[in-house]
């Protein structure tokens, strides 16, 4: 389990830190992302990678968080703890107001769309592993990814015409 931890925490807590947005719930997330895959470790049948079944839990972790407290729409996600390399001010004030515009679309869509798109576009995931993660066939992935990209640019493209 520390083998599994040392290779894949940072990832998984990135996953969901996305899906939070909260620093401190998501270390919290994380622990025990760890603690139920270390219990149930003998449930893992190598059928896909051990970081695609350590998602699996964590998303299952999240949902139950989230069941727990009663939210329904997902908080708007920002990657703050990334650091940012820009090569001047006005670059990096330009990329910021890019991203909150965009991590703002993002929170109006559907929680299946969000979803999609973070495993698809952030985590960079394969059509077929963000179907094992999700549950999901992957012409389901496919279309839902095509939807939520749609919608991504509808709403888009209402935040550019506000300002």
């Amino acid at each position: 389990m520390e083998r599994l931890y040392r290779a894949h925490n940072r990832s998984i807590f990135k996953y969901i830190f996305y899906l939070v947005q909260n620093e401190t719930i998501a270390e919290d997330l994380l622990q025990d992302t760890f603690l139920k895959a270390y219990k149930n470790y003998d449930h893992f049948r190598n059928e896909a990678s051990e970081l695609t079944w350590l998602r699996k839990v964590a998303r299952n972790v999240v949902y139950d968080y989230l069941r727990r407290k009663r939210i329904i729409q997902f908080i708007p996600f920002i990657q703050s703890h990334e650091q940012i390399v820009q090569d001047s001010a006005i670059a990096y004030i330009v990329e910021n107001e890019n991203r909150k515009e965009l991590f703002y679309a993002l929170s109006k869509l559907k929680v299946s769309y969000r979803e999609v798109l973070v495993l698809r576009k952030i985590e960079q995931l394969s059509i077929e592993e963000t179907a094992e993660v999700l549950g999901w066939s992957t012409d389901k992935v496919k279309n839902t990814q095509r939807a939520a990209l749609k919608a991504l640019r509808g709403i888009w493209k209402g935040v550019e015409e506000d300002e």
